[in-house]
């Protein structure tokens, strides 16, 4: 089932969107850093991990090229993007950027 962008992020506050693959070995570095993010925005922010793979119109939609990638919304607008391993310093400093 595809997911419909506009319901995720049609909301006020920031909203952080990771597109992922399971057969990516960057995506799976990267799920306990995501996890730890998450874990430590709480209700501050929404994280949503997207499967590109069960999303790909989604994906192509919004130009997304590569696994992983970062979306950062604030307000329903696209307000960051970043593709590849990051560590988790980075990627919660992105996201507390907006809030």
């Amino acid at each position: 089932m595809e997911t419909n962008l506009k319901s995720l992020v049609n909301t006020q506050g920031v909203v952080l969107v990771e597109f992922f693959a399971t057969w990516c070995p960057h995506c799976q570095r990267m799920m306990p850093v995501v996890a730890e993010v998450k874990t430590k925005l709480g209700d501050r922010a929404k994280v949503v991990q997207l499967d590109i793979d069960k999303n790909q119109r989604l994906a192509d939609e919004l130009g997304v090229e590569g696994v992983p990638t970062f979306i950062i919304y604030k307000d329903d607008n696209e307000v960051w993007r970043g593709s590849g391993e990051m560590p988790e310093s980075e990627l919660l400093n992105q996201v507390e950027a907006f809030l």
